[in-house]
């Protein structure tokens, strides 16, 4: 009768702790925009080198446990950095690059009018740098939510006149931020509408509706070492009237909740503070423990979710650009990557490639490159390593184009694989510009 009731009272229990979830998350997909309707121009090797990253992933050598456990917990470190931070800092010749960017240049709108002075100062003004660090809060965003150069949602762009300017490269998209991230917040606009945050792999400015404020209690459960991260792309979380709560892409952080059934999620309460929920799932697939185990059935799952993907120039309209596939990507198996390219470049061991002849280069990244988990490096420019086909080294990238003789580019567009010579049979691309002839570094984790 004992074990019975016993029974009894754990299955209900259980039952209550699932009906406690108010969230939900599930498959969706990412709303369509003008960035579907850029060019996708095919070249020769996307038609002849196999485009399903599974082709690849058979040659990924072993990397061990022990080591991607270092990986991910000096992942974890650097993700909540930003909860213990006592000051701000961000290297000054990093603050207010945006600042001279739109003081010292000429700035668009999309349709090509130039911006006048008023209207850019009126931002500057908006930013309140006066009040820089005065506040230190910590914070969280509570759904994904993009980070913008200066307090505005205006776009701003260089001259849409000139030859690889204008849409999709607007200056005042920095970059995007999913939600479940932790921030330090210097300050807010004098709007009151935007805050100026530092995350974990960028900073700038955030809506403020879109963060909430944490305290050391909601630290505490919240980073409580054992986490989850999203391995399908373009989720939707819900809440308990079906209403959905934030956009979810591949990469996104959720913690274990204690019961082993649930993640945990912030959500903003009225009073602008973090409160947490618990979310249960639609399907066990689209999320899994971090870091995953790199195998080649869990590289080649998670390659094929960027594989296609529009090229979104600073996270915008919901894709990617280079370093945010990297990133991404990388993030899964517990490699953590910054923002920028440049950055990237520098978070892991690099081996030097620039000057070398092209066929003894491609041999050194065939040979020293390990497929999945190495990255290629060109000053502006990131790419994942994949393997080798046909003795030529192989990548997948979120590319923008292919540079021609006449300064233009052959717009690609989205994530493809391709050789470092992608567009090679083609009479009107530049072969000094080639990727074979300007990658400067093999970057391995």
């Amino acid at each position: 009768m004992y074990r019975k009731l016993s029974f009894i009272i754990v299955s209900i229990f259980s039952f209550s702790t699932l009906l406690s979830a108010q969230y939900m998350l599930k498959e969706s997909h990412r709303k369509p925009s003008k960035i579907d309707h850029m060019p996708k121009n095919k070249v020769a090797d996307m038609r002849k080198i196999p485009q399903d990253p599974a082709f690849y992933a058979k040659q990924i050598k072993p990397w061990p446990k022990a080591r991607q456990k270092r990986s991910d917990e000096a992942f974890n470190r650097k993700y909540f950095k930003p909860w213990k931070l006592k000051k701000l800092d961000i290297p000054l010749k990093d603050f207010g690059w945006e600042v001279r960017f739109v003081s010292k240049n000429k700035i668009y709108t999309e349709n090509r009018k130039q911006i006048p002075a008023s209207v850019y100062r009126k931002w500057i003004q908006n930013a309140n740098y006066t009040q820089k660090d005065t506040k230190r809060y910590k914070a969280i965003t509570t759904e994904r939510t993009n980070v913008k150069a200066l307090p505005t949602s205006a776009a701003f762009y260089l001259d849409p006149h000139r030859i690889g300017e204008g849409f999709p490269f607007n200056y005042n998209q920095n970059s995007a931020l999913h939600m479940n991230v932790p921030l330090y917040v210097s300050h807010f606009s004098k709007d009151r509408k935007w805050a100026f945050v530092r995350a974990s792999y960028a900073f700038g400015w955030v809506k403020t509706h879109d963060i909430a404020l944490v305290d050391d209690k909601f630290i505490h459960a919240f980073k409580n070492g054992k986490y989850a991260i999203t391995v399908k792309d373009n989720l939707r979380l819900y809440d308990e009237k079906g209403k959905a709560v934030s956009f979810v892409k591949l990469g996104t952080l959720f913690p274990l909740s204690k019961d082993g059934i649930h993640y945990l999620a912030a959500k903003r309460g009225s009073d602008a503070k973090a409160h947490i929920e618990k979310v249960s799932v639609s399907h066990p697939g689209i999320i899994a423990r971090k870091p995953l185990p790199f195998t080649p059935k869990n590289v080649a799952m998670v390659a094929k979710e960027f594989y296609g993907e529009p090229y979104g120039w600073g996270g915008g309209y919901g894709c990617r650009d280079c370093s945010a596939t990297t990133r991404d990507f990388l993030g899964v198996f517990g490699i953590f990557l910054r923002r920028n390219s440049s950055k990237q470049a520098k978070d892991g061991q690099s081996v030097y490639i620039k000057g070398i002849p092209p066929q003894a280069k491609k041999k050194k990244i065939i040979r020293e490159a390990d497929p999945f988990r190495s990255l290629l490096y060109v000053p502006g420019h990131i790419v994942l390593y994949l393997g080798e086909y046909k003795g030529e080294p192989v990548i997948m990238h979120t590319y923008w184009g292919i540079r021609k003789k006449d300064g233009s580019k052959l717009i690609t567009g989205r994530t493809i694989i391709t050789s470092t010579e992608p567009g090679k049979e083609r009479s009107d691309t530049k072969e000094s510009s080639r990727l074979i002839n300007t990658l400067k570094t093999i970057v391995k984790f």
